[in-house]
C-alpha cells in the first residue's frame, strides 16, 4: 500500500469533495511562488486556478487553463488594446510583438531572429511541410503516432508534388534510444529530404531522443521537423540544444498562455527556401517575418505570452517538470499491478513527464472515458488508434493527490467490470 493509502473504501473515496480545499495561510498566499517550497508551493498554485467543480479535469493536454494572475494581465491587455484601438495597432503592436518574441526566445533558448509567434503547432509545422521546396520523387518520413493535421498535410503535398511518404510506428515501450533511431534510419533513402518527429508523442506522452535523431538524420543530409506541441512550458529544454532544423509548439498548452499562441523556430540557413502560407510585405528571404504574416488578429492574446512566462518563471520550470513527473508516476504506481490495466507510456522520467496513457483490457477506450465521466466525474480523452488503446491522462500543477486517488480507484473499479 503506498504512502497516500489510495485503496480506500468506495464510499470514502466517493465522499471526497471534487475540489479538495487546502489549509493555506493568507501570508503564504501573498508570498511570491519562488519563495515557497514543497507542498506549500503546490497548494498555493492550486489557489491560483479558478476550476470548474463539476468534475476532476485530467485533460490538460488539449488546453491548459490559464492561472488567474496571468488571466488578469490578459484582461488588462484587452482593455488597453480596445481603448487605444487603431492607434495601438498601427504604432505599438510591432514594438510589443518584438519584445514578446525576445522574451520567448530567451525562454526556449534560441535567437529571436529564428523565432516566429504563430497561432498553434499545426500552423507552424504545416507552414514548413507545405512551404518546403519539394520536387517530384522526393521522400519524407513521419510516424503514425504523429498529430493528424500534419499527416494530412504530408498527404496533400504527396498528391500535389509527387512526394513519396514512409510512415513508421513508434513502440509504446522501446528498449532504448537506439531502437527509436534505427526505426527512422531504416526508412531513409537517397531521396529523403525531411523527417517529422514528435518531441513528445501527444497520445502517450512518450519523449523521443530528438537530438540523437537529428544527428543521425543530418549524417544523411536529411532535415528534421520537430513537433513540440506539448513541450514548451512542460519540461526544461532549449531548442538549439536539440540540433533540429524546424520546431513548432503550442503555447496555450503547457506554458498556459492564452488560446491562439504558438511558435515556429527555423534555422537561419533554411528560411530563404521556405514558401509562406500567407504572403507578407517583407521581401528579405532571410527574415522570418516573411513567413509570419498574421493579418488583423487579437493582439492582446500575443501580449499574454509574456505574463505566462513570468508566472512559470516564478514557479520554476524545473520544479514544474519534477511535479508533473511525480504525479504521473504516482497514479501509474497505483495501477501498476492491477489486472486488466495496461499502461501505454514508458515509466522513466527520461521518457515521459506529465502525460501518460492507460487502458483497460476489458473496456474500449471510448467506453472507459465515458464511464469515468458519467460514473466518477473524471474528465479524460479516449485514444484508440496507432497502437494506442486507452485514455490519455494529463493532470496539471493544480491536480491534487486526492484527485489522483479518486481516479485510481475509479480505474480499479472499472477493471473489474
Amino acid at each position: 500500500m503506498n504512502k497516500r493509502n489510495f485503496l480506500k473504501s468506495t464510499a470514502a473515496v466517493l465522499a471526497t469533495p471534487l475540489l479538495s480545499s487546502f489549509d493555506l495561510k493568507q501570508d503564504q498566499y501573498n508570498k511570491p511562488l519562488s519563495t515557497l517550497k514543497g507542498e506549500a508551493l503546490w497548494k498555493r498554485v492550486r489557489q491560483d486556478y479558478h476550476l470548474k467543480e463539476d468534475y476532476i479535469n485530467l485533460e490538460s493536454g488539449y488546453y491548459n487553463i490559464i492561472p488567474t494572475p496571468t488571466l488578469r494581465k490578459v484582461n488588462e491587455h484587452l482593455e488597453r488594446v480596445n481603448k487605444e484601438g487603431s492607434y495601438y495597432m498601427r504604432n505599438q503592436l510591432d514594438i510589443d510583438r518584438k519584445e514578446v518574441t525576445d522574451k520567448l526566445a530567451e525562454f526556449v533558448g534560441c535567437n529571436p531572429k529564428d523565432l516566429a509567434i504563430t497561432r498553434n503547432t499545426t500552423e507552424s509545422l504545416d507552414l514548413v511541410i507545405s512551404g518546403f521546396p519539394w520536387e517530384a520523387g522526393d521522400h519524407a518520413i513521419y510516424a503514425e503516432q504523429d498529430y493528424g493535421a500534419m499527416q494530412l498535410m504530408f498527404e496533400q503535398i504527396s498528391k500535389r508534388h509527387g512526394v513519396q511518404l514512409d510512415v513508421v510506428s513508434v513502440p509504446n515501450h522501446p528498449k532504448d534510444d537506439d531502437e527509436i533511431i534505427a526505426l527512422y534510419e531504416s526508412k531513409i533513402t537517397s531521396k529523403t529530404k525531411l523527417i517529422m518527429v514528435c518531441h513528445m508523442i501527444n497520445i502517450t506522452g512518450q519523449i523521443l531522443p530528438i537530438k540523437k535523431i537529428c544527428d543521425m538524420a543530418h549524417s544523411y543530409g536529411v532535415e528534421v521537423l520537430v513537433d513540440g506541441a506539448h513541450c514548451v512550458g512542460h519540461f526544461d529544454f532549449k531548442i538549439t540544444e536539440l540540433n533540429c532544423d524546424y520546431y513548432g509548439s503550442s503555447l496555450h498548452k503547457w506554458l498556459a498562455a492564452p488560446l491562439g499562441n504558438g511558435l515556429l523556430y527555423i534555422k537561419d540557413e533554411h528560411r530563404p527556401k521556405i514558401w509562406p502560407l500567407l504572403a507578407d510585405y517583407e521581401k528579405d528571404l532571410t527574415q522570418i517575418r516573411r513567413l509570419n504574416h498574421l493579418g488583423t488578429h487579437p493582439a492582446y492574446i500575443t501580449l499574454g505570452i509574456e505574463d505566462a512566462i513570468d508566472y512559470l518563471n516564478e514557479m520554476g520550470i524545473k520544479r514544474k517538470e519534477q511535479r508533473l513527473s511525480q504525479i504521473r508516476q504516482y497514479w501509474m504506481k497505483n495501477l501498476q499491478a492491477v489486472d486488466n490495466v495496461q499502461i501505454n507510456t514508458p515509466w522513466s522520467n527520461e521518457r515521459a513527464c506529465g502525460i501518460a496513457n492507460v487502458g483497460l483490457k476489458n473496456l474500449k477506450p471510448a467506453e472507459m472515458a465515458k464511464r469515468l465521466f458519467d460514473e466518477f466525474d473524471i474528465f479524460t480523452v479516449a485514444i484508440d488508434y496507432a497502437n494506442v488503446q486507452g485514455c490519455r491522462i494529463t493532470p496539471n500543477v493544480f491536480t491534487t493527490f486526492d484527485e489522483l486517488d479518486r481516479f485510481s480507484e475509479a480505474v480499479i473499479q472499472l477493471s473489474k467490470v
